[in-house]
């Protein structure tokens, strides 16, 4: 079966990372819920099968649902047709919580990111391979260059570890990339102390023009001269951490209050 490029297909081959990705998760909460994002022919899911999951999996390529089928029959009531993005997370598992897992498309991955942030209520871990570039981005600190709006979108709910590289020959075809595989960790508290919507503004408006003071970026949500001229609209948006956005956020709806 031959990969299709509209799908961003790349099957991995190499079952050892397979074996890897497959017990990259930590959780040791009650749920053994697991979606599957992309399973393609089943590398991931041979090794998700042989543990104790309730395994659901999201594939829409109907040539790779009929292999998985004829592969895993126990599997064939909980083989999701569609595109993960039109999924509703929330009735996957009827309400319940699941782990999230899959060697993601590239071309969506950061979708399927963002899709996760929305349904983080349900999604207490998810371990998964990206291109290094997005794996790293993710998972980056305050001060780094691949420091961006992913990381703070991500890292406002979840905590992240760099697992480990995986080499373009560990698939077919090889893509032109390294690829990275990390997992994320929901936080205890993945409850924002302010308006989450006005946060997610505050993040994409300072990264906008990344190389920009704050005080020129910011000027479009916060008016008071005054305000922009302290110290922390000095710097640029690689500079802050976490806790620099949400006190901003926390600022700004106090101006809007007045």
């Amino acid at each position: 079966m031959k990969p299709k490029k509209q799908y961003g297909q790349h099957f991995l081959t190499d079952d050892r990372i397979a074996h890897q990705i497959a017990n990259g998760f930590q959780y040791s909460g009650k749920t053994k819920n697991v979606l599957e994002i992309g399973p393609g022919k089943g590398m991931l899911t041979k090794h998700l099968k042989v543990q104790d999951y309730k395994l659901k999996c999201v594939e829409l390529d109907l040539d790779m649902v009929e292999i998985l089928e004829k592969t895993y029959p126990e599997l064939i009531d909980n083989i999701i047709s569609e595109d993960v993005l039109r999924v509703n997370m929330e009735e996957v598992f009827h309400g319940e919580e699941f782990l999230l897992i899959g060697n993601y498309p590239y071309n969506i991955s950061s979708q399927i990111l963002f899709k996760m942030i929305d349904s983080r209520d349900y999604i207490p871990e998810m371990v998964g391979m990206f291109q290094k570039e997005v794996a790293q981005r993710v998972v980056a600190k305050s001060g780094n260059k691949t420091y961006g709006v992913i990381s703070v979108l991500i890292q406002a709910y979840y905590d992240g570890d760099y697992l480990f590289d995986v080499d373009a020959n560990s698939f077919f075809p090889p893509p032109k990339v390294t690829s990275g595989v990390i997992r994320l960790r929901r936080k205890d508290n993945f409850k924002l102390n302010c308006n989450e919507k006005l946060f997610k503004a505050v993040v994409k408006t300072s990264f906008g023009q990344r190389r920009k003071m704050l005080r020129n970026t910011l000027k479009s949500l916060i008016q008071d001269p005054d305000i922009l001229s302290q110290e922390l609209f000095t710097k640029r948006p690689e500079q802050l951490d976490l806790e620099h956005f949400i006190s901003i956020t926390q600022l700004i709806e106090g101006l809007q209050k007045k």
